[in-house]
C-alpha cells in the first residue's frame, strides 16, 4: 500500500493572509536549558507527571477560520449574488514568552483569516502572525497577554535516539492530550516539505501524534521542549507510531528571524557535491568507510572558494555536525545566519584538513549560478543522474530554474542539461558563462532524452 504523508492540522486546516507587518521587536526572552537530559544513567521511574505538568500550561490550542466567498449557480437567477461560508481548523501551539510570542506550523496558521489561541486554563485571546518559514514548516503568532507559562527550550542537538519523549497537543480536537514514546531517529528527511524546497531535519518518535497535535510540543523527560510537531506518516492518515517533529533549535533560529525582521535569510555556502561511496573513498586514498560528501562544483568568488576549498575535498563536517550527503551539507547550512563562520573539517589528497568558510546570503545563490537571466543552472551530480534516469554519457550543467518571465524561457526547460556552448563543454558555471558570445550562440542542450541543437541569440 503506497504510504500516504500527511501534515497534521485537522483535515479542513488551511489559515491566512493576517501577516503582521514585520516587527521591530527585540527577541522574545525565553526559558534555555541546554544540558544533556540524562548522565548515562536510566533510573527507573515510576510518573513523568512532575516533569509535564509545568509543560501542559505552555500548550495552547489554536483555532483558525478562513472565510469563502464563491458564485452562486445559475447566475440568471440572482446575478452577481453570492455565497460566503467559513472554514474552520484547529491546530497547537507552544508559548514560548511570557509576553505571548507562539510556536506552532506554517499549516496552521496558512491562509487563515481568524485565528484565536485557548490557553490551557480555557482563556481565549486573538493572535496575529508574526511570520511564517514555509520552508521549515515553522510560524510565530503573538497574543496581547502578560505572565504567561511559558516552554523551556532544550538543545535539541543532544537528543539521541532512546531518550524518552511526550508529545502535548490538542488531536482531533478532544482536548489536550499528552502521549508517551522515544526518540526513533534524529536528522530524518522525508520529502514532506519537497514541493517548497524545503529544510527536514526531523525527530521521528513513535509518540502518539494525531491530526490537531502540529504545532504541539514534543517535551523531553525533564520536561523541556526539544521539537514542534508537524507531520506523520501513515497509510490511514491515522497515527502508526512515525510521527515528526521540527527541532526546537531550528525552530528557535527561524523565531529569531521572523521575530527581527519578518523574514528568514539563510547562510550560503557556494560548493555542491554528492555522497561519498566507498569506491570514490578508495580513489581518493581514504578507507573505504569514510563517510561525507565529495565537491563536484565550487562556485567561482562564492564562499567555500573564498576559503580555499576546491572539487574533489571531502566535507566530513560542519561546526563538528556530521555531514554524510548534499542534504545534510544544505540544511546545516540553511539554520546559520549569512556571515557566520564556519569550522568545515575535509580530506584533501588523503589527509585530514580544516577549511574557515564565512557564509553569504542564500540569495546569492541565483547571482552565483545564473547564466542567463532567469536561467539558474547547477553541474549535474551523480545522483541527480541517477534521480533523472539520464545516461552516464550525459555531462554538464543541469537547468534548476527557468523564470516565467525570462527572455530564454521558451529556450530551455527545467530539467534539462546543457552540454556544450560554441563547441566548448559546459563544465561549469564559470566556464559556459566564458563561452558565451553577445549575439548568435551554438548550444547543444539534452532534453527528455534526446539531444538537440540550437542557435541562441544573447544580448
Amino acid at each position: 500500500m503506497k504510504h500516504a504523508i500527511s501534515t497534521l492540522a485537522l483535515a479542513f486546516v488551511f489559515a491566512a493572509s493576517l501577516f503582521a507587518a514585520p516587527p521591530a521587536n527585540p527577541l522574545p526572552q525565553l526559558k534555555i536549558d541546554d544540558a544533556a537530559v540524562g548522565d548515562g544513567k536510566s533510573p527507573a521511574l515510576a510518573s513523568y507527571a512532575d516533569a509535564v505538568e509545568p509543560a501542559k500550561k505552555s500548550v495552547v490550542s489554536i483555532a483558525s477560520a478562513r472565510f469563502v466567498r464563491q458564485r452562486l449557480p445559475f447566475p440568471w437567477f440572482a446575478p452577481g449574488a453570492n455565497r460566503e461560508y467559513k472554514v474552520e481548523g484547529l491546530g497547537s501551539g507552544v508559548i514560548v514568552s511570557a509576553d505571548g510570542y507562539i510556536l506552532t506550523n506554517n499549516h496552521v496558521v496558512e491562509d487563515a483569516d481568524e485565528l484565536t489561541v485557548i490557553l490551557s486554563d480555557d482563556r481565549e485571546f486573538k493572535a496575529r502572525v508574526i511570520g511564517t518559514d514555509p520552508k521549515t514548516d515553522v510560524a510565530v503568532i503573538k497574543i496581547d497577554a502578560k505572565n504567561l507559562p511559558l516552554a523551556t527550550l532544550a538543545d535539541s542537538d543532544k537528543l539521541r535516539v532512546g531518550d524518552i519523549v511526550f508529545a502535548i497537543g490538542n488531536p482531533l480536537g478532544i482536548g489536550q492530550t499528552v502521549t508517551m514514546g522515544i526518540v526513533s531517529a534524529t536528522g530524518r528527511r522525508v520529502g514532506i516539505l519537497a514541493e517548497v524546497e524545503g529544510y527536514e531535519d526531523f525527530i521521528q518518535t513513535d509518540a502518539s501524534i494525531n491530526q490537531g497535535n502540529s504545532g504541539g510540543a514534543l517535551i523531553d523527560a525533564k520536561g523541556r521542549l526539544v521539537g514542534i510537531n508537524s507531520a506523520i506518516i501513515s497509510p490511514t492518515r491515522g497515527n502508526v507510531g512515525i510521527g515528526f517533529a521540527i527541532p526546537a533549535n531550528l525552530a528557535r533560529n527561524i523565531m529569531n528571524n521572523l521575530v527581527t525582521s519578518g523574514k528568514v535569510t539563510r547562510g550560503y555556502f557556494g560548493a555542491s557535491g554528492e555522497p561519498l561511496t566507498p569506491d570514490l573513498a578508495e580513489a581518493l586514498d581514504l578507507p573505504r568507510d569514510t563517510r561525507g560528501v565529495i565537491l563536484n562544483d565550487v562556485t567561482p568568488d562564492g564562499p567555500a572558494d573564498n576559503a580555499g576549498l576546491r572539487r574533489y575535498d571531502v566535507i566530513t563536517a560542519i561546526n563538528n555536525r556530521p555531514v554524510t550527503n548534499a542534504a545534510d551539507l544544505r540544511t546545516h547550512v540553511a539554520q546559520l545566519p549569512p556571515d557566520t563562520e564556519v569550522t568545515v573539517r575535509i580530506f584533501r589528497d588523503g589527509k585530514a584538513e580544516t577549511a574557515i568558510v564565512r557564509l553569504g546570503k542564500s540569495g546569492d545563490a541565483l547571482a552565483y549560478n545564473e547564466l542567463l537571466p532567469g536561467v539558474q543552472v547547477t553541474r549535474l551530480t551523480a545522483s541527480q543522474r541517477r534521480s533523472l534516469r539520464i545516461s552516464s554519457s550525459v555531462d554538464g550543467l543541469y537547468v534548476v530554474k527557468v523564470d516565467g518571465d525570462s527572455p530564454y524561457k521558451d529556450w530551455f526547460a527545467e530539467g534539462a542539461v546543457i552540454l556544450e556552448i560554441n563547441r566548448a563543454r559546459a563544465s561549469s558555471v564559470e566556464t559556459a558563462r566564458n563561452s558565451l558570445v553577445r549575439g548568435r550562440n551554438l548550444f547543444v542542450v539534452y532534453s527528455k532524452g534526446a539531444v538537440r541543437t540550437m542557435v541562441l541569440v544573447v544580448k
